[in-house]
């Protein structure tokens, strides 16, 4: 008997769950078996023959490529994974999941840190956009459509390719538009033109009873407002509109690394950085990133302009001193060294990690006795591997400039984002997790109040993930939630509740 037909067979240690038994013991979750129920069958009938369309866990497909967990540190097996080609697709299958009671979750790049794009929890339906990559643009209104399954590099090549325009968004080729501009999309140009999300301004989007509508400031607002900046738990965006930006011209890119005999040498080092991107003022044309690591720390800045206006800008005499790298003339070969910069830490590379994270207004910047005892922490503590980086990222500037209750975007008064990550070699330790949670906790426990922090950077030990979130627009997308998706068919662990199915 096939292993297959043997864990099958056993069907009375099994919980049936529409189309996969998927066995009780966790030691077993991996042994899932395809069945001929009913999500089954409506599946394979939207497919309608195709191959590549659709893959079981049975499948060789769904186990080689079509399941690939960007945390391997979190395992998740969804019921199956679907690979759409049109929105009636999309459509199709959301019907089946909610005609099946089963939970859905898009998936575009895959750069979940919680792998919420494999559906978080076992169990889900995954909608991959990978095939939805249709692009256009108008040359009157340098307007583009984008599709949802477009990684970020291949939008920045459509876009020069097709007059040389731009958009903001962040550093990894690898990302995914349908996830990136539906959660915030922070990048270098950011301060310049605003996040991603920003950019957007009409969507596709099927919703839980498989409707295909539009949703734009005048049509659907509410939903609209909700896919910008909490899309996951909200609709399936088969198709972008996106206002678009000439290229900048030239480009400096900055680059400093320190390599001190400690890190609380670095102390006046990341007080000065901090005290830089404070400045209310900053020329919005600089972008910039602090990075401790293992053997120091690099400081990474792109600005917009010429070399002759990075210098008039000031911010030269006012950065920790450093090495100029290169005046850069054209847009592409900026995002290849930033997407270079980007990939020394995480990238595209699948890995056991943990992940935390934080945002700060300009009242909760790090005092210079925090930063003393973060800096000795990372000094003091045995941190169970040698790969381990926490970012901040500078924000702000164009971002500020909309209203907080504008979008479910509800970070406008952030003026800088920590990340900390600890990287398994090859398996994740306890004392890893222990060291980022340490860490992450120094900063916290010196703020004078709680700091929330970035969905895009999933934080998954967050106690109260929506409210760190979404804070102020949380309840507005609690009463969003219950209009459109009032059984929570767009589900991860950490998405919006409608209103009368919160948990408490």
């Amino acid at each position: 008997m096939s292993l297959h037909s043997a864990v099958c067979a056993k069907q009375d240690n099994m919980t049936i769950q529409g189309l996969i038994r998927v066995p009780d013991d966790p030691a077993d979750l991996g042994r899932v078996c395809l069945g001929s129920g009913p999500l089954a069958t409506c599946l394979n009938a939207v497919c309608n023959g195709r191959a590549d369309c659709v893959a079981y866990p049975d499948n060789p497909l769904y186990q080689v490529s079509w399941v690939s967990r960007y945390n391997l540190d979190l395992p998740v097996t969804p019921i199956a994974v679907t690979r759409p080609q049109t929105a009636q697709d999309v459509s199709g299958f959301v019907k089946c999941a909610a005609s099946n009671n089963v939970k859905v979750q898009p998936k575009s790049g895959g750069h979940s840190y919680a792998n919420y794009g494999l559906g978080g929890d076992d169990g889900a339906l995954v909608i991959d956009l990978l095939k939805m990559q249709d692009f256009s643009i108008d040359t009157k209104t340098w307007q583009a459509t984008i599709g949802g399954g477009t990684r970020l590099d291949d939008v920045t090549k459509k876009l020069h390719k097709n007059g040389k325009r731009a958009i903001s968004h962040g550093t990894c080729p690898g990302v995914g538009i349908g996830g990136h501009a539906t959660i915030g999309g922070l990048g270098p140009s950011s301060r310049m033109w605003g996040s991603c999300l920003d950019h957007v301004l009409e969507v596709e989007v099927v919703t839980a009873d498989g409707s295909i509508k539009r949703a734009s400031p005048t049509e659907n607002q509410g939903l609209f407002f909700a896919l910008k900046g909490a899309g996951a738990g909200f609709g399936i965006i088969t198709k972008f509109v996106m206002k678009t930006h000439p290229e900048p011209g030239n480009i400096v890119q900055y680059s400093y690394s320190i390599s001190l005999g400690k890190h609380a040498d670095m102390v006046p080092v990341f007080k000065q950085w901090q005290d830089l991107v404070s400045d209310p003022n900053l020329d919005r044309r600089f972008g910039t990133e602090f990075v401790a690591h293992e053997l120091g720390a690099i400081i990474t800045a792109t600005f917009y302009g010429t070399e002759a206006e990075w210098k008039a800008s000031g911010i030269p005499k006012r950065i920790p001193k450093g090495k100029v790298s290169v005046v850069i003339d054209d847009w592409l070969g900026a995002i290849a060294q930033q997407a270079q910069e980007a990939a020394l830490y995480l990238s595209d590379i699948h890995t056991a990690f943990t992940v935390r994270s934080l945002a700060f207004t300009a009242e909760e910047t790090l005092s210079e006795a925090t930063i003393t005892k973060v800096m000795k922490y990372l000094d003091d503590t045995n941190r169970g591997t040698l790969i381990w980086f926490l970012i901040f990222d500078a924000t702000g500037g164009a971002i500020s400039d909309i209203p907080m209750n504008a979008t479910a975007y509800s970070h406008r008064d952030k003026i800088m984002f920590c990340q900390g990550y600890g990287i398994g070699i090859p398996v994740l330790s306890q004392q890893t997790k222990d060291f980022m949670s340490g860490l992450i906790g120094t900063i916290q426990d010196s703020a004078r109040q709680t700091l929330t922090t970035y969905p895009g950077y999933i934080d998954p030990s967050l106690a109260n993930p929506q409210q760190s979130y979404w804070g102020p627009n949380l309840e507005t997308l609690e009463s969003i939630k219950a209009t459109y998706d009032p059984n929570d068919l767009f589900h991860n662990p950490q998405s919006v509740r409608p209103k009368s199915k919160k948990l408490l």
